[in-house]
């Protein structure tokens, strides 16, 4: 769909313009030019020129950037994720889907970042993704995320994981078809299913609830479900395959990172895949970095952490404490968990020390289920060094 508006310097668009021309007009009586909207409105004055800009303009109102957050901790990334696809300008709609385990008071908040905010309640659907549940209890959250197929008010979407953030405007991935996606770093013939463009369809939504039920997920969650549905996204077309720039996996950084530091600077998503989250670290506001640890690998380009907490406090932290989830403190902000999860907000230099939580034991018959499943602890018990720590016991 496209319209023709009219604007002059100063005013401001933010659609994508296809084909534009400019004229010069006196103004003989006051007169109000309308951009985008009524926000936008400015009035000029009687013996004005002034050169207006006429654009033809591709509206992108049923197009949305989608993300879910099934707690208070995901939430923290859900508005970080949004803050930054609004810092850069993006010209879609922005849409989360919450379950009932986010508060009200996160709610709130989350419409101030969000176009839309949509409940998903799967236990209380009383359709296909309840009988879904029932028979597969194991696929909750990944059911949960299937519910982004029935955005049928949108005719094209962006999925993104909570736990991504946006380094630059990423709006030409709308020019792509379902169901594009970046290779998976731990087995390229998979896509990632933390950024993808799809199309709502309702019968498409029927037609994963279906192959959940009867096959289940390979890897217990919504990337094998997706890679199995979607199976010939490896062979068929080439242009669906996403550049890794769009989905640079943070645990890539350090097992391959020459070529980090030669592409790196061109990425333009950044995905925080591993059991620790950006909102697991205790973050300095004086120093602006997050406490550092040796034996984290993340730590060896720890930019993008910065980064993200630089938003955090930036942009989303005066919205926690405006609607009381962070109160205000006499010497400024005060450190307190802010969901029911694991992750401090540590806002003082002087605050002690806060190392993200040790995860509970597991026999070697669970680790092993694990590695088949494709959810090795890359960031922790297996991570490279204590691989490598391993194999050297044998080799001696």
């Amino acid at each position: 769909m496209t319209m023709v508006v009219f604007w002059y310097p100063g005013s401001t668009y933010r659609h994508k313009i296809t084909q534009w021309s400019s004229i010069q007009i006196l103004i003989k009586s006051d007169s109000a030019f309308q951009t985008r909207s009524a926000k936008y409105c400015h009035l000029l004055k009687k013996g004005c020129l002034v050169t207006l800009y006429m654009a033809i303009v591709c509206l992108s109102g049923d197009q949305s950037f989608v993300t879910l957050a099934t707690n208070d901790s995901y939430v923290k990334g859900a508005l970080v994720l949004g803050s930054s696809l609004r810092n850069y300008r993006t010209t879609r709609k922005l849409t989360v889907l919450i379950t009932p385990h986010v508060s009200e008071a996160m709610r709130t908040v989350l419409e101030k970042v969000f176009d839309e905010v949509k409940l998903v309640d799967v236990l209380d659907s009383g359709d296909s993704a309840h009988l879904a549940l029932l028979k597969r209890p194991e696929l909750g959250v990944t059911l949960t995320k299937l519910h982004c197929w029935e955005l049928t008010q949108y005719s094209k979407c962006v999925f993104m994981d909570a736990d991504t953030m946006v380094l630059s405007n990423i709006d030409e991935l709308f020019e792509r078809e379902e169901l594009s996606a970046a290779p998976d770093p731990g087995w390229p013939d998979c896509f990632n299913s933390g950024v993808f463009v799809y199309r709502p369809s309702i019968e498409t939504f029927n037609q994963l609830l279906q192959l959940a039920t009867e096959k289940g997920s390979f890897d217990g969650g919504d990337q094998g479900l997706l890679n199995t549905f979607f199976s010939s996204w490896a062979t068929t077309d080439i242009s669906k395959h996403l550049p890794f720039i769009y989905n640079l996996s943070s645990i890539s950084i350090y097992s391959y990172l020459p070529a980090f530091k030669a592409f790196g600077m061109n990425a333009k998503v950044v995905h925080f895949l591993g059991r620790v989250k950006p909102w697991n670290y205790t973050y300095d506001s004086k120093t602006k970095s997050v406490k550092e640890d040796a034996q984290d690998p993340t730590m060896i380009h720890p930019e993008f952490l910065n980064m993200w907490w630089d938003t955090f406090v930036t942009n989303i932290l005066p919205l926690l404490q405006q609607h009381g989830v962070i109160k205000d403190a006499a010497t400024g902000v005060k450190a307190e968990e802010v969901t029911e999860a694991v992750s401090h907000l540590s806002l003082s230099a002087a605050a002690m020390p806060h190392s993200p939580p040790s995860p509970p034991a597991m026999s070697s018959e669970e680790r092993k289920e694990k590695w088949e499943q494709g959810q090795a602890d890359y960031m922790g018990a297996d991570s490279f060094d204590n691989i490598k720590k391993k194999l050297d016991t044998y080799l001696q």
